[in-house]
Order: structure tokens, then sequence, then C-alpha cells
């Protein structure tokens, strides 16, 4: 209890933070739908730098060789790595890992300039990170190209 409650004085930069507002955001991000290849394909859309709605988390996105790679613009303060990413037309999947935490973000391009991204997989399910992403979506909007 002492400690969540110190966490819960630095909301900002706690853990709990990133689970209750970034993860779920981020996540929703690398969405895909089942029906992704009936739609418009949007993929040469993916280069340059998002935002997520209503937050100042940031990423930059760049696409060489089929490769989708995310770099931190402005994480909050919260360290993440990622792998490079698959494309597969208008949805990419990344693998990412934070405080412990491992999973899949899947994100879809609805437009040339919005995404929609969520926690396909986050392991171990039972990190508090994991509990708060469980069934939420972020959506990104691109705010500069590459």
């Amino acid at each position: 209890m002492e400690l969540e409650s110190a966490l819960l004085k630095h909301t900002f930069l706690s853990p709990i933070y990133f689970l209750k507002v970034i993860a779920p955001v981020f996540f929703s991000f690398l969405l895909a739908s089942a029906n992704a290849n009936a739609q418009e394909d949007l993929s040469a859309h993916w280069d340059g730098t998002w935002i997520v709605e209503g937050t100042l988390f940031s990423i930059a996105v760049t696409v060489e060789n089929e490769e989708f790679r995310v770099r931190q613009v402005e994480s909050l303060g919260f360290e993440w790595t990622s792998k490079n990413g698959r494309i597969d037309g208008n949805v990419v999947t990344v693998e990412i890992e934070y405080a412990g935490v491992a999973g899949t973000i899947q994100a879809e391009l609805v437009d040339p300039n919005t995404a929609v991204a969520f926690a396909a997989t986050c392991l171990p399910d039972f990190m508090v990170v994991c509990m708060l992403s469980k069934d939420r979506q972020a959506v990104f909007r691109k705010v500069a190209e590459k």
C-alpha cells in the first residue's frame, strides 16, 4: 500500500500512469481489423510523426524496405523499446517492452492521418500495465510527414 500510495503521488512518472493513460493509447495505435484487406491500401501513409490524441505522447515512424520502425519523440519519461514491425496493408504489428512487460501492438490506418492501436498481446498478464490496457484503444493523429 505504501508503494502504491507513493506511486500515486508521482502519477505523471509512474508505471500506473503509463498503464492507465499511455499504454492503452499506444497499444490502440497498433490495431488490426478483420476486414483490412477490403479497405483502400493506405500503407504509404505510415511515415511521419504521430501523436496520441489528447496527450503529448508522440512517436516517429519510418518505413524502409517494408520494415516499420518506431522511435520515441515524446514518451513522457517512459523508456520503452520496440523491434522493427511488420506491415500488412493498412495494419502494422510491433513488439514492445516496457518495465518487465512484453507485448504486441497492432495498429490500423483508418485514413492517411489517423491510426487506431491496441495491445494484441501483453505478458505477463497479471502485470498492472497488461490489466489496464486490455480492451483499450488509442487514436494516433499524424502531425508531420517524414
